[in-house]
């Protein structure tokens, strides 16, 4: 890895990422373009753990007639079904890959265990976490800030299919919103900013784990987080 850039990163994918912003399904030539930047990373020597939401296949929120318990377990179901489009995707192309599942899925995929990921992570392979927390009312910000501290990653990389950043307002419903260049943990909860989920930002202030906000509609985007050029919102938590 060059000097200057991110060694250990946790990457934190949308499931409307993987549906182009459709809202439905998966698109698989933009899981082709990522696995082939996420090659380009590895061939760079930066260790990649990648934890994916649902929201493409199941949105509990939305569907007030279940138990929200209940809701929360299928969309870890349609976690580990994108995380394992992700793995397949990845493996075609090259890319030295594990999948790990924190429900348990022997057939599909190892137990997530934090000492054989961080192993993984070691030897270059790039870990795909699947299933969330594994308990219900949390989101997967706030697996991807466990994973992050589990693994003792440098930063998150929260990759967003549009918005390039964070906005004092939404710029989809207002022109006039202004992009945050840096943000603090404590702006955030004092603004009550919708980044990531509140759970996902105090883990992140208490940890000091650094959350880099970003479009990836550009693929090309990843490796310039990870070289730390100007991209996005960085949000310092320490």
């Amino acid at each position: 890895m060059s000097a200057g850039g991110y060694k250990r990163i946790l990457l934190k994918l949308s499931g409307e990422y993987l549906a182009d912003g459709t809202g439905d399904n998966v698109d698989f030539e933009i899981v082709r373009t990522l696995a082939l930047e996420v090659k380009k990373c590895q061939k760079l020597g930066v260790q990649l753990g990648v934890v994916v939401g649902g929201g493409n296949f199941w949105r509990g929120r939305n569907v007030w007639q279940m138990e929200k318990a209940r809701a929360d377990y299928v969309g870890m179901l349609a976690t580990a079904m994108n995380a394992t489009i992700l793995y397949d995707v990845f493996l075609k192309e090259g890319v030295d890959t594990r999948l790990q599942m924190v429900i348990a899925m022997p057939d599909i995929a190892e137990c997530y265990v934090r000492d054989r990921a961080v192993k993984h992570l070691d030897q270059g392979r790039v870990i795909i976490f699947g299933g969330g927390t594994g308990s219900p009312y949390f989101s997967t910000d706030t697996a991807a800030a466990l994973k992050a501290i589990d693994i003792k990653a440098d930063v998150i990389f929260k990759a967003t299919h549009s918005v390039d950043g964070v906005y004092d307002k939404d710029p989809v419903k207002n022109e006039n919103a202004v992009k945050y260049d840096t943000l603090s943990c404590d702006e955030i909860f004092r603004k009550r900013l919708e980044v990531m989920d509140m759970s996902a930002v105090a883990l992140c202030a208490e940890h000091n784990i650094p959350v880099c906000v970003f479009s990836i509609k550009n693929p090309e985007n990843l490796i310039k987080a990870i070289f730390k050029q100007k991209i996005g919102t960085m949000i310092v938590c320490a």
